[in-house]
């Protein structure tokens, strides 16, 4: 049994300028982080949802990147409005954001 509902990953992690995956959190997930736990909190769910920030989810090529467990639903979150969408849609509604959602390529072995 799963202590949450649903338990939202941000990721947080930060790579050299230079990376050619590029960073999550210089593509603003501290701001997409706080507005989803700020919505959180606004509807209530402080106990029921939790949202934490993460180290490197491996995928900041796509980020920034959020995971919503325990759908393990991967999304790329560019804006904070997308944020908002996701935690209205997603986590109040059960509708997974299907536009948001990381298609990732296979990887190479």
């Amino acid at each position: 049994m799963s202590r949450f509902k649903h338990h939202i990953f941000v990721c947080e992690n930060e790579r050299a300028p230079d990376n050619p995956k590029g960073c999550c959190k210089r593509k603003g997930s501290v701001d997409i982080r706080l507005a989803m736990k700020k919505l959180v909190d606004e509807h209530g769910l402080r106990g029921e949802v939790r949202c934490n920030s993460a180290g490197c989810l491996d995928a900041c090529e796509y980020g920034p990147t959020v995971v919503v467990y325990p759908d393990a639903t991967w999304y790329s979150v560019p804006t904070v409005a997308d944020a908002e969408e996701i935690v209205r849609e997603h986590i109040i509604g059960g509708r997974p954001v299907e536009r948001l959602k990381i298609a990732f390529k296979k990887r190479q072995e």
